[in-house]
Order: C-alpha cells, then sequence, then structure tokens
C-alpha cells in the first residue's frame, strides 16, 4: 500500500508552520519531508531539522542533477524537495507532509495528482499583519512585501483540495487532523490496509 502525499500551503504568517508542527505531534503516522533552502537559518534553527541548508551554487547543481521533485524561488531564496527521499517513503507505505508554496504544488501534482492540498488562510489581512509584525523579525519593508505576496498567493487557493481558517489555533489543528484521518477513511485505503477483513465480510 502506497502512502498519502499531503501538500500544505499558506502565506508567510498564516501559522502553516505552528499546525504542522502540531499536527506531526498529534499524528506519528506522518513524516514531514525537509526541505533544502539557500536562505540563512533564523535564530533556533538546526540544520536537518527544519531545513537543509546549503548554498546557492550547490543548489543549482542538485537542480541540474534533477534531484529536486520541485524546487522555487520565494523572497530571493531556493526551496526545493528532495524527489527520491519521498518516493521511498510512498512506496514504503509511510505518509509524507510537504510544507511548500503554491508554485511547488503545481509541480509536485504533475508527479502526484493524487497529492492531498490543504490551503492555511489567515482570518483576516489585519491579523496577517499583526502577526507577522508581532514576530519582530522583519523590517517594515518586507512586511510590506510579504503582505503583497500573501495576497497573490491566496488567489491560488482554488487550486487545491481543502481550505482550513486559522483564526483559533485549536480549531484549525483539528480541522488539519480531520482532513488526515478522512483521507484514510477512504474505501481504496482502508481495503488495501484492511485486505483480509474485506475479503472475509465482502465474499
Amino acid at each position: 500500500m502506497s502512502g498519502h502525499l499531503y501538500i500544505v500551503t499558506a502565506p508567510s504568517g498564516a501559522g502553516k508552520t505552528t499546525l504542522v508542527r502540531m499536527l506531526l505531534e498529534n499524528d506519528s503516522g506522518i513524516g514531514l519531508s525537509i526541505s533544502y533552502t539557500t536562505r540563512a537559518p533564523r535564530t533556533g534553527e538546526i540544520d536537518g531539522r527544519e531545513y537543509r541548508f546549503t548554498d546557492p551554487e550547490t543548489f543549482r547543481g542538485m537542480v541540474a542533477r534533477g534531484e529536486f521533485l520541485e524546487w522555487a524561488e520565494v523572497h530571493g531564496n531556493y526551496y526545493g524537495t528532495s524527489q527520491l527521499w519521498i518516493a521511498a517513503e510512498m512506496a514504503a507505505g509511510r505518509d509524507v507532509l510537504l510544507e511548500i508554496d503554491w508554485q511547488g504544488a503545481q509541480q509536485v501534482r504533475e508527479h502526484f495528482p493524487l497529492a492531498i492540498g490543504v490551503f492555511i488562510m489567515p482570518p483576516s489581512m489585519a491579523e496577517l499583519e499583526n502577526r507577522l509584525t508581532g514576530r519582530g523579525t522583519d523590517s517594515a519593508a518586507v512586511i510590506a512585501r510579504r503582505l503583497a505576496a500573501a495576497q497573490d498567493e491566496m488567489r491560488h487557493v482554488p487550486e487545491f483540495d481543502y481550505v482550513i481558517i486559522n483564526d483559533e489555533l485549536q480549531q484549525a489543528l483539528g480541522d488539519l487532523l480531520s482532513v488526515v484521518r478522512a483521507s484514510r477513511l477512504r474505501y481504496e485505503n482502508q481495503r488495501d490496509r484492511h485486505s483480509e477483513l474485506f475479503n472475509d465480510l465482502l465474499s
């Protein structure tokens, strides 16, 4: 039985990283794909945990060798997802989650059309601005660029299967867990997971 592939996308500040972390803490059956990036680590980030940090020259070499399932340039930095790791995990029957932008999601669907897409939205632009400002890590100019980018990103919401509005964190987490649980209860998944039971009951 092949594992599921979940794509979680959101504009910066919508709470995607927090929701993904909480999902993984609540569901040990999902493995997070660790993306490669050329951006500098933020305070507290560890190579191989949040991202695999590399330099632009190395990244471009990996692109040339076809090692990425998807890659994109976002806010002046490169991000990419390892194709070999994803394929091996899914072939082993393990679920994988990708935390990527809408451009990456489009590329992934070309290879995995059954991937389950989830878009995380903020409750309002005003709240998104409050969250970005509250980080205390970006200048006013950077925040303005991120807000403009967020509006462009959210125009791609119709491309996703599920939309979660992150107004109240625990409710949003419950919604995300529900998406994962429901996908595992699809007929074909239950049939493959419990083949002996199905053969016995439906024979």
